[in-house]
């Protein structure tokens, strides 16, 4: 009898199999974040009687606190495996989100947010190790490809309800924006319980094994186009918004165009780009994703200097760009890190992916506001270096790791190269 091809098959997307609990536990976490993120500040400012300033120091010094924790917990995921690291992740979350409601004071707002952050650190931490546990080599890029775009639809899907929140206004809207999240977390936890455990050794750790991660050259060059494509992640939701209003003079409806282009393209176009790149060696993959970027930052450039009807059209035109880089770079990046990886010390390598990530949300915004507030040119300038350093991290990869010069399957088994 003739196989049938079902839709989700012309979408390039992977059979989802025994893993449709764990799937659906991704995107409920997902709706369940994309509803809290737009307002995080705003919940603050309705709910307790700091300032601005307070509440962006607070979220700042807890983002800060958080940020060494990544590291550590690689080692608890090779300890104790990744599904008991994924389910504290969601019960930290789950318990920090509730404890919201209650919040008033500084102390509080950095505690609780802490709480917040460290659980989703944790399940940052181990979800790269069980997807690749739920996978097989040769069809890696196609899950983390999935998966991403899945997060993007449930973050936009969450951002409508913020969005209906930030049109009410009121303390109880805010209010129950925190229920829902809570909740999203509570029924995630309950899904994830199905995950297959992952175990490294025996749970045994191994003498030496940070000393193992921190002498593997290739991987730390990895880690470190990592951080360059961190980077270039964050333009959408930290540069875009700012340059578009405030540098530009563009009308509001502008950005959100662009965040409704980004969402489309990756939710329909990330299975379809992985199939498209099929073939193509990793390190080459990774290489146009840079380049990709850079055409995007020079079209976004060039809308400064255009009148006001042109420069929309090169801004959405630019977004259309900047989100191929993305369907192209992120894929690759989460299948090359796991895979790279030993897998007795996978969780103590992607935490050092995770810090990466770490850093860049750290970074970005007070590095990408200081140079918004200087112009056109400078902001576009310093993406176009950072776009360019990421090419050439791509192309040494190309040289000192072999995985990275393996191409990119979308079959379960690993193609010849």
């Amino acid at each position: 009898m003739p196989h049938t091809t079902t839709w989700a098959e012309r979408l390039g997307w992977p059979s989802l199999g025994d893993h449709r609990r764990f799937v659906t536990a991704i995107a409920i976490d997902a709706v369940g974040s994309g509803v809290f993120m737009p307002v995080s500040v705003l919940y603050f400012l309705a709910t307790t009687s700091l300032g601005l300033v307070e509440v962006g120091a607070a979220l700042s010094l807890s983002a800060l606190l958080a940020l060494p924790v990544g590291p550590l917990l690689g080692g608890v995921v090779d300890r104790f495996g990744a599904k008991v690291v994924l389910l504290a992740g969601n019960a930290l979350q789950g318990v920090g989100f509730l404890a919201y409601l209650l919040t008033e004071s500084f102390t509080a707002v950095v505690v609780w947010t802490v709480v917040v952050t460290l659980g989703r650190t944790a399940f940052w931490g181990s979800y790269g190790t069980i997807v690749a546990a739920i996978s097989r080599p040769g069809e890696r890029e196609r899950w983390f490809g999935f998966l991403g775009a899945l997060r993007n639809v449930g973050f936009a899907l969450g951002g409508l309800a913020a969005g209906l929140a930030i049109t009410i206004g009121t303390p109880s809207a805010y209010a129950a924006i925190v229920v829902v999240n809570a909740a999203s977390y509570a029924v995630a936890f309950l899904l994830l319980l199905s995950v297959p455990a992952t175990a490294s050794s025996g749970h045994r750790p191994e003498p030496g094994s940070w000393a193992t991660v921190l002498r593997d050259r290739p991987y730390r060059l990895l880690v470190l186009g990592q951080l360059c494509f961190a980077m270039s992640m964050m333009v959408l939701n930290v540069v875009l918004p700012v340059y578009a209003t405030t540098v530009l003079g563009l009308p509001g409806w502008v950005t959100g165009t662009v965040f409704t282009l980004n969402t489309v393209l990756v939710g329909l176009g990330q299975g379809l780009v992985v199939r498209a790149m099929t073939g193509a060696r990793r390190w080459r993959v990774l290489l146009l994703a840079h380049a990709t970027f850079a055409a995007a930052y020079a079209v976004m450039a060039l809308a400064g200097a255009l009148p006001v009807a042109l420069a929309v059209v090169a801004l959405l035109l630019g977004s259309v760009v900047y989100t191929a880089g993305e369907l192209l770079g992120g894929p690759v990046h989460g299948a090359l890190s796991a895979e790279a990886a030993p897998e007795h010390l996978r969780g103590r390598y992607l935490s050092l992916v995770q810090l990466a990530w770490g850093v860049a949300g750290a970074v970005a915004p007070v590095t990408f506001a200081w140079l918004l507030d200087r112009g056109v040119w400078p902001i576009w300038a310093a993406l176009g270096a950072i776009a360019l350093a990421g090419g050439l991290v791509a192309l040494r990869l190309g040289r000192v790791m072999p995985l990275a010069t393996d191409r990119v399957s979308t079959r379960s088994e690993v193609l010849a190269v």
